[in-house]
């Protein structure tokens, strides 16, 4: 008697409207994100008599000859090894400098560090000083200078508060028990606290690294050699000649988001958690 209880219990438990909602803007959200990216795959796979016949049909065969033609012509090898050591470089130093500066404003061993915290929030909403960053790198002989470039990615404000609060979620108690052991203040950092925030870690890397491989601005303004042209800057010259021809700009195109599309993906099961523990926490 009760097992039958039991069943008309489940079968008369109620729709949950509200979940089903939540699916159904999901998917469209999906379908709003992904689409523009299907059809930049299904015309990079097109050749040219094909995409001009139908743009938005899909592809009757696979053409990867696109691909190989984008590397070639648009010199892809220089400018994408130029983009590596920009990307890589800067990210390096950034992330380095980034733990140092937050963990004292994190535990307050500086003074006002709630402040220099509210400074760094505040610097989120400001915009990007252009002219007068553009004076300091022509004052300093670093315009269309490859480290000049380099030091306009070594001050990012959000990575900063994402490690700053990740960090706070680390108790307290381990300074001292590691000041107690005689554990260096550089021992402690990279021994004990490196370890820990590698979440935080994980995401302000994808965050400022796709932020310096999609920049265009700064590239545009401060390298005029095209030696020193990163990937999006040699991908504006590309359009410039080839921009008639759709199917090879758009595996141009994809190839571009190759990179941090592996990065995103070695990293996603950090990203996560380094948001929701550190990032939204006070």
């Amino acid at each position: 008697m009760s097992t039958l209880t039991g069943v008309k219990r489940m079968e008369r438990k109620p729709i949950k409207w509200g979940k089903i909602l939540s699916y159904i803007v999901l998917f469209i959200f999906a379908v709003i994100y992904i689409g523009p990216l299907f059809f930049l795959v299904n015309t990079s796979l097109k050749t040219m008599p094909e995409f001009m016949k139908n743009a938005t049909a899909l592809t009757s065969q696979l053409n990867f000859e696109n691909f190989a033609e984008a590397w070639e012509k648009a010199n892809f090898p220089q400018y994408l090894l130029n983009s590596l050591i920009y990307t890589v470089s800067a990210t390096s130093i950034y992330i380095l400098t980034a733990i140092f500066v937050a963990f004292p404003i994190a535990r307050g061993y500086v003074k006002h560090s709630g402040l220099i915290l509210t400074l760094y929030v505040i610097a989120l909403f400001l915009p990007p000083a252009l002219i007068p960053q553009f004076q300091l790198i022509l004052n300093l002989g670093l315009y269309n200078n490859p480290v000049g470039y380099i030091m306009l990615f070594l001050v990012n404000p959000i990575g900063i508060v994402i490690l700053v609060n990740y960090v706070k979620t680390i108790p307290k108690e381990l300074d001292e028990a590691a000041a107690l052991d005689g554990c260096g203040y550089f021992q402690f950092v990279t021994q004990i606290v490196l370890p820990l925030i590698q979440p935080a870690i994980a995401t302000v890397i994808v965050l400022h690294a796709i932020g310096i491989w999609n920049e265009i601005i700064a590239p545009t303004i401060y390298l005029t050699n095209k030696d020193y042209y990163p990937i999006t800057r040699g991908l504006i010259n590309f359009q410039g000649v080839y921009g008639s021809n759709w199917p090879t700009l758009a595996a141009a195109v994809l190839m571009l988001t190759f990179p941090m599309l592996i990065l995103f993906l070695f990293l996603q099961r950090y990203i996560i958690s380094g948001l929701t523990s550190g990032a939204v926490k006070g």
